[in-house]
């Protein structure tokens, strides 16, 4: 979807009468529901007309533009596409095209560039480019079947070269060449190489509408990176269930076109049960099939973490884990399957404040746009991991959305434990500790008398104590260690003192300060990313809260029970005015104690070796020690 499509000269005209940037915010106001900055109006105004003029000049005015094109299932928007013919094949021709108002750059390393004008580094715009034309190719089957139809470009149309040398060093190819102000005669040729100029035909017309009916879903060459990507590099073994789950997948995929039968397969789990080993290995061998796949959680710190482990060799490859509210107006049956990992963190809607007014009246119940756009929708799911208003994916929820599609719904149930040591023991303890089981709570030395079981399960007094067990266990058997706890603390922004950025000692119990995790899109130097706080070394010390290790595991797992949650008598009580989670505080009373008991549930299986407890609330603590010893 684009804001503007015209032929360049209409737009031009539009330009030069001081009216395309006017239309260009009214329809981003329409489409975005958001006003549009003054930098971007400005940038509008100051970059198009330039490449308008030169479009026009050369004989290509007949060539059909898409101003601010959204790519598929992305946020991200391409300034321009140049729609047309090929001269010599006659085949769709497109050239994707950015726009920088630069005058001056250095590139500080690799892809990095330095402008003065902006506080972060950014993208080399021939990396910016190449990057959108590979997406966009892999993304579009037709494109990938037709090798010489996409090209990129980057037009520094204030710059010269001599002004930009460092930029100047790179390697062109089909998806990125670079052109400035005194190579502009270079950049119309290659232009006119790729788009045709013959006033005897109209094929750029035909052209553009061909590129806005294409469907989208991975193409056969990114799903066979894929499958190499994945499938090479990680070897899974599927036990029991997990395998009866996968094969379950596998014939809905082979008999779903056959027979036009859409099938929902739910696997329902506990932490550890393999769900997401399950996700994986389907991912790797649909794509080794050329099944059009997508991997989807609504988890940002989740898919983060999957692009970088399934994507690390080729970035390619993460381009095929996404979002669950991706999928706002997809065609039907786009993909043979969608699994949709972490799948109890499905919403009511995909809607928010960022989509856009045609997107809004588009969006549907988030369960039916996921249903709907594949032909075997795959829904991973632990019920018992629901820790935010909004989160509605239950099996009952997706059953039912399946059944009123008219679905065929296949159902597997996880049992064993992988996750917390492979102990069973572990996961009965936690659900009769936090009343999620109807069995009375019972002491973990009790449970697992006579058994085998070394799964470790401690106390602290105190958090210096629990860093301490935390410290001599990573050092005494190896793995990694994490402290989490409960969202009882404000969470404030990185501060800047005069020896750089910092996280602040938000946790604060007694004389012991310790900062949270990085909030996302916060960064602060010696700290990993919020994505990956559960798999850097450097997350040792700060504090995990529930949005960064929900999904994850570490060996050795301290957790922090808050005044938000404290044991009473017999019971526990959910306790809103400790709490500081901005959205669980909203939560009706009905739901309030779920979720916070969803928290801690999610909290204290996420240790592979040994968990320790703690709370901050004397008689709570007198609990914990009950039950541990």
């Amino acid at each position: 979807m684009a804001l503007i499509r015209g032929s360049a000269r209409y737009l031009l005209t539009e330009a030069q009468a001081g009216r395309l940037h006017e239309v260009l915010s009214e329809q981003a106001r329409h489409q975005w529901e958001h006003q549009v900055g003054v930098g971007e109006v400005r940038s509008w105004m100051r970059s198009l007309p330039p490449l308008l003029v030169e479009l026009v000049d050369s004989g290509l005015e007949d060539v059909e533009v898409l101003i601010e094109h959204k790519l598929p299932h992305s946020p991200k928007r391409v300034d321009v596409i140049l729609c047309g013919a090929h001269p010599r094949t006659g085949e769709v021709s497109y050239v994707l095209v950015e726009l920088k108002q630069w005058s001056k750059a250095e590139l500080l390393a690799a892809d990095v560039v330095s402008i003065a004008a902006y506080s972060n580094p950014v993208l080399h715009p021939v990396a910016q480019v190449r990057g959108y034309c590979q997406y966009l190719v892999d993304s579009t089957p037709a494109l990938a079947d037709l090798p010489h139809a996409v090209h990129g470009i980057a037009y520094l149309h204030n710059a010269t070269s001599t002004e930009i040398p460092s930029l100047m060093q790179y390697r062109p190819d089909r998806f990125g060449r670079m052109f400035t102000e005194d190579f502009k005669s270079e950049m119309v040729e290659h232009l006119r190489s790729l788009l045709n100029v013959d006033a005897g035909r109209d094929p750029a017309r035909e052209s553009a509408d061909q590129f806005l009916r294409f469907t989208h879903g991975p193409s056969k060459p990114l799903l066979k990176l894929a499958a190499k990507e994945i499938q090479d590099r990680e070897q899974f073994v599927l036990l029991d269930e997990q395998r009866v789950a996968y094969q379950l997948v596998e014939r809905a995929v082979a008999t779903a076109r056959a027979q036009r039968t859409q099938t929902v397969v739910v696997v329902v789990g506990g932490p550890g049960s393999g769900k997401s080993v399950i996700a994986l290995s389907l991912l790797g061998e649909l794509s080794r099939q050329g099944r059009k796949v997508h991997h989807a959680t609504g988890s940002s710190a989740f898919t983060n973490t999957m692009r970088k482990v399934a994507g690390s060799r080729n970035s390619r490859v993460k381009t095929m884990f996404k979002y669950f509210n991706n999928y706002v107006g997809a065609e039907p049956r786009e993909l043979d399957v969608l699994i949709c990992d972490e799948a109890h963190r499905v919403r009511e809607n995909s809607v928010n404040r960022w989509t856009g007014k045609e997107k809004r009246a588009l969006a549907r119940r988030q369960i039916e746009e996921l249903i709907d756009v594949a032909w075997v929708p795959v829904f991973l799911l632990d019920e018992n991991q629901i820790v935010r208003p909004g989160e509605m994916g239950s099996l009952d929820e997706i059953t039912a959305a399946a059944h009123a599609a008219e679905c065929k719904v296949e159902v597997v149930h996880l049992d064993g434990q992988f996750r917390c040591g492979g102990s069973d023991a572990f996961d009965e303890w936690v659900r009769r500790l936090l009343g999620l089981d109807p069995l009375p709570p019972i002491s973990w030395n009790r449970l697992t008398a006579g058994t085998d079981d070394d799964f470790r399960v401690t106390t602290a007094e105190n958090p210096t104590a629990m860093e301490a067990w935390l410290l001599n266990e990573r050092e005494q058997h190896g793995g990694t260690a994490r402290l989490a706890a409960g969202y009882c603390w404000r969470w404030s922004d990185p501060v800047e003192t005069p020896d750089g950025k910092h996280l602040v000692d938000d946790v604060e119990i007694g004389d012991w300060k310790r900062p949270w995790n990085a909030k996302p899109d916060k960064r602060v130097p010696d700290a990993p990313e919020s994505y990956y706080w559960a798999s850097d070394d450097r997350g040792f010390g700060q504090v995990g809260c529930i949005y960064t290790a929900q999904g994850f595991e570490y060996d050795w797992s301290g957790v922090i029970f808050g005044p938000d949650f404290v044991r009473r008598g017999d019971r526990w009580v959910a306790r809103r005015e400790h709490s500081h989670d901005p959205a669980v505080k909203k939560a009706e009373d009905a739901h309030f104690g779920a979720l916070i008991r969803n928290t801690y549930k999610v909290l204290l299986t996420r240790g592979m070796e040994g968990t320790c407890v703690y709370s901050t609330d004397p008689e709570t603590q007198a609990f914990l020690e009950k039950m541990v010893g």
